[in-house]
This record gives structure tokens, sequence and C-alpha cells, in this order.
């Protein structure tokens, strides 16, 4: 099976996630820094869309200033302007599989895709 982690190494539960996906036998991981190499913005609407959330829920508020700009209530292009321009407003960590994506908040959502 394929995964794909859009990690954070200074984020303790992308830390775990990554771990389950690494003791995982059978898993062909591809782990990429977002914060690095962030994905496109269509890639990004494309993780959202198959996670069966808006970009909003996939809008990390803490330790950002997303709540002061209002992005927590904004539609959906804003929001992903936003996190194309500072992707520290994607929150993560985005796993995604063959059998869909899941925003790993809490890790064992990880478990839901494997």
């Amino acid at each position: 099976m394929k995964a794909t982690i859009w990690h954070n190494p200074n984020c303790g539960t992308s830390r775990n996630t990554l771990a389950i996906l690494e003791e995982r036998d059978g898993v062909d991981l591809t782990v990429v820094r977002y914060l690095e190499n962030p994905p496109s913005r269509d890639k990004l609407a494309q993780l959202y869309r198959d996670a069966g959330m808006a970009p909003r829920e996939g809008l990390r508020l803490m330790g950002t200033d997303a709540e002061e700009r209002g992005l927590s209530q904004a539609d959906d292009d804003t929001v992903l302007d936003a996190m194309m321009a500072d992707p520290i407003l994607i929150n993560r960590p985005l796993v995604e599989t063959e059998k869909g994506v899941r925003l790993c908040r809490p890790k064992e959502r990880v478990e839901e895709i494997l």
C-alpha cells in the first residue's frame, strides 16, 4: 500500500502518525515536509475533498493568526489562498492512501485508511 504523509517533524502528533506508518508492514511511504514543499493548491483542495472536509476544517488555529484574520469563517478559496501563502496554516498530519485521506488528529485516525 502506498501512503503519503504531509509531515511537520516539529509536531508530536505528526511524528507519532509517521511512526505508525513506518511500523506498518507493506506500506510504501512518502514523507513530504509540507513547510518546505507545500502541496499545490489543487492538490490541497483534492486532499480536503477526499477527506470529506472543508479547507477551513483543515486550518491550523493554534499558534497561528488564522482566527485574527477571520480564516475560520472564510470561504474555501480564501482559506486555500492563505494556506498557499503561509503553509503553517495547514493542520497536520494529512495522510493519503488508496483508501482515502485523513487529517490524523488524533494519530489513530490513520488506521481508518490503512
